[in-house]
């Protein structure tokens, strides 16, 4: 495979890097030391990288995860990437110079994917979809490895289950219905009415447009609730326990619930899964790739950004109101 061009300055690169906590303005252009990959590692240089809320919710200065990992300013984000295999270190057998891999390095610790390379393990990394372009790849592996995760470690989603998805035409949501369609789930997904025929196009049985409709009011018998919006908005989570039947599963992906929700739960014989965390998990993204490659996941990018630009990108993202990812174009 013919290799990009090299940087005549091999020894820095260019990112985009915070050295204060606040709003997207203060995402800046820097130039920052190429890392270089000890053994087990490779070296990708970036030609694509997602943006997800953590992104920005870390950036505004919010105590997530990834936000209690990071080191000495400047900090650069990013955990998605699409790439290039430019260099492997010792010991590497997985890939080789030239190889197109797709990953979430390094999760929640910081990756630094806002700029031209990074470097993991070489295990934390997947070779790239081969039907699909760096810019949809980058838009899979924190999205995508959250919503395999919930339906399939937390959820146990069998054939057959009904499963409840709230927005589900966000990042996460649109690829959790395709992910519970081929389990052989019947779909239900929250969505505006807008957003509607783009979910059953992906699969979802029934949808329900949570701003005219009560879902509670509409929806029974579930056996699986992915919740990812939370109490914040509307008591989402703890409305969802009225749809769930006895024995049902409420899976937590957004942080805010009710300190209440586990004894709700209880009194209904419902069981609530601890918060999903994803990792960096290799064998994960080779079966989201093997999805995609079958046809069985379609991704959806509504904008994509130069790398430059990450500041818009998190302006946008910020609004709540994005039908699948947004991602920055690197290289």
């Amino acid at each position: 495979m013919q290799q990009p061009p090299h940087d005549q300055d091999t020894a820095t690169m260019r990112a985009i890097g915070i050295t204060a906590f606040g709003g997207p303005e203060v995402l800046q252009p820097v130039t920052v030391p190429r890392p270089q990959p000890l053994p087990g590692d490779i070296l990708v240089r970036v030609h694509a990288a997602g943006v997800n809320p953590v992104d920005w919710k870390t950036r505004a200065g919010a105590p997530t995860p990834a936000a209690a990992a990071l080191g000495p300013a400047p900090h650069i984000l990013g955990w998605d990437v699409s790439g290039v295999v430019e260099q492997v270190g010792p010991g590497v057998h997985l890939f080789a110079p030239g190889d197109e891999v797709y990953g979430l390095p390094w999760f929640p610790r910081p990756a630094g994917a806002y700029a031209e390379y990074v470097i993991a393990p070489a295990r934390q990394f997947a070779p790239k979809p081969s039907s699909l372009d760096h810019v949809h790849a980058a838009a899979i592996p924190l999205a995508g490895l959250t919503a395999l995760h919930a339906l399939t470690d937390a959820g146990n989603v069998q054939a057959g289950d009904r499963v409840l998805i709230h927005a589900a035409a966000g990042g996460v949501g649109h690829l959790a219905v395709q992910i519970a369609k081929h389990l052989g789930a019947h779909v239900i997904g929250t969505a505006r009415a807008h957003r509607h025929d783009l979910l059953r196009r992906l699969g979802a049985d029934e949808v329900i447009d949570y701003s005219t409709q009560r879902f509670e009011q509409v929806v029974t018998d579930v056996d699986v609730v992915v919740d990812l919006v939370g109490d914040a908005v509307d008591q989402t989570s703890t409305r969802s326990l009225a749809v769930l039947r006895p024995g049902g599963t409420f899976i937590q992906v957004a942080p805010r619930v009710s300190p209440e929700l586990p004894r709700l739960a209880a009194d209904r014989e419902i069981r609530v899964t601890p918060a999903i965390l994803v990792d960096a998990d290799g064998p994960g993204l080779r079966r989201l790739g093997a999805l995609a490659d079958s046809g069985n996941l379609s991704v959806l990018v509504e904008k994509v950004f130069p790398l430059e630009d990450a500041a818009e990108a998190h302006r946008l993202g910020e609004t709540d109101h994005v039908a699948g990812k947004l991602v920055l174009q690197v290289a």
